[in-house]
């Protein structure tokens, strides 16, 4: 009596590398801003459960660089698109009101709606009390106290603290202006 015995064939277990390299596209991509965030965690979620190469080709499939001169046209093209944007800061912020940084002192300069500030915007988009302004040592730091419409410097949100310094764009909620640093005074 013999027996036989079937002998099937299973498709190679996908390697570490394959999955990495393929993770690695798909945070680029979301990076770029090619992938929405839902689609970045749903492919995320497809590459770590694929069992075979073809489910991770599929995903990057529209990431992928089609070649040396696709890149350089994309990188040409994203330039020049960015230029209209550049050039428009640079134009607002010569025509934008000047915000004087104070004398360091042992407190902060608070920002803000309220009359109890030390600098006092009456907008709408301003939050009572939206941000404020320290001196450490030569460095200011300005930090957002969890405003509504939020405080930005040259254009990104700030999160936290930041240091600023002189010719910095800086807005709070939609008032912006351009820090100036005191002009030193005459010796004493």
């Amino acid at each position: 009596m013999t027996s036989s015995f079937e002998h099937s064939t299973h498709p190679a277990r996908l390697s570490d590398a394959q999955r990495d390299r393929v993770l690695g596209v798909l945070r680029d991509g979301a990076a770029q801003g090619k992938l929405s965030h839902d689609t970045f965690l749903r492919r995320m979620e497809i590459a770590l459960a694929a069992r075979r190469s073809e489910e991770l080709l599929a995903l990057t499939a529209d990431l992928e660089n089609r070649g040396r001169w696709s890149g350089g046209l994309l990188r040409a093209v994203g330039g020049v698109s960015a230029f209209p944007a550049r050039l428009r800061r640079a134009w607002q912020s010569e025509r934008l009101p000047k915000l004087l940084l104070p004398e360091p002192g042992p407190h902060p300069l608070h920002i803000g709606r309220d009359p109890g500030n030390g600098l006092r915007l009456s907008h709408e988009t301003v939050s009572r009390r939206h941000a404020e302004l320290t001196a450490h040592g030569s460095r200011w730091i300005l930090r957002d106290l969890g405003s509504t419409n939020g405080t930005c410097v040259n254009g990104h949100r700030v999160i936290g603290a930041v240091t600023v310094r002189d010719g910095d764009q800086v807005s709070f909620g939609h008032m912006t202006f351009l820090l100036s640093a005191p002009l030193p005074g005459p010796p004493a």
